[in-house]
């Protein structure tokens, strides 16, 4: 439920078109519903903005469906479903539950779009530093468009080869908020920060050789950026990354 279902609930009430009996039903699971393997969070939308996201490793398809099945039952809110780190299993037993729901497979990300509306004011840019980053560029954009932004993506634009990145600079200084995915060295978010006057949020992946130390030879560059407008979110972590740009570009 959000804030807008929950105004018109009580609007309803106070009219008179809806008993208390019959709103309290509605409210009755508001918190949360305890599903045994699963605690599924409807307020979250209420108190965040948007609601809650399924992590799908580790969790067997029946499980994701069962939450899944339990978000498409409310009647309180037409919210996006949004499953991360997915397999085709787990797709195939959301696609069950509805015909609309789209794989992302770089990503593993699912989507029921079922809510188009823009709350973002502004564009959020993820930056992938070469093509094997993607993936986790992928999930930032798939979240972030979930979440009511205006995304977009460019890819390959490593500092191995600046000029690719300088190609898009009109881009980069329209952006509210950039999202920067590199792996490697981790360099590409502190060139793309010295460029603009936007927050930009780097993710470190889990991409490159030995010594990169499956990206915590890029996290621990990024987190000593000489640029002071970049913050830093956990390796291969997409997701974060998209909910952190969201609540900016909700200010």
């Amino acid at each position: 439920m959000d804030e807008k279902t929950l105004r018109e609930l009580l609007r309803e009430v106070r009219a008179g078109r809806l008993t208390e009996s019959a709103a309290i039903e509605r409210l009755r699971n508001l918190p949360f519903e305890d599903l045994g393997f699963a605690k599924v969070d409807h307020h979250r939308t209420l108190r965040q903005g948007f609601a809650e996201v399924v992590f799908g490793r580790g969790k067997t398809p029946e499980q994701v469906a069962g939450i899944v099945r339990s978000m498409l039952a409310r009647k309180d809110g037409r919210h996006n479903i949004l499953v991360t780190r997915a397999d085709r299993r787990i797709y195939a037993a959301v696609k069950r539950l509805s015909r609309g729901a789209t794989f992302y497979p770089l990503s593993g990300a699912i989507l029921i779009e079922r809510d188009r509306t823009e709350h973002g004011k502004g564009t959020i840019l993820i930056v992938s530093a070469g093509t094997s980053d993607i993936p986790v560029a992928e999930e930032a954009l798939v979240a972030a468009q979930a979440l009511g932004n205006r995304a977009k993506a460019i890819y390959d634009v490593g500092v191995a080869g600046l000029h690719r990145l300088l190609d898009h600079r009109e881009q980069l200084m329209e952006a509210r908020v950039i999202i920067c995915v590199a792996g490697m060295e981790g360099a590409l978010p502190s060139v793309v920060a010295g460029l603009v006057s936007a927050p930009v949020i780097a993710v470190p992946t889990s991409v490159g050789y030995g010594a990169s130390f499956g990206g915590v030879a890029a996290v621990l560059a990024m987190l000593n950026s000489c640029a002071s407008n970049v913050s830093v979110v956990n390796i291969d972590n997409g997701f974060g990354a998209a909910c952190v740009a969201s609540c900016i570009n909700r200010i």
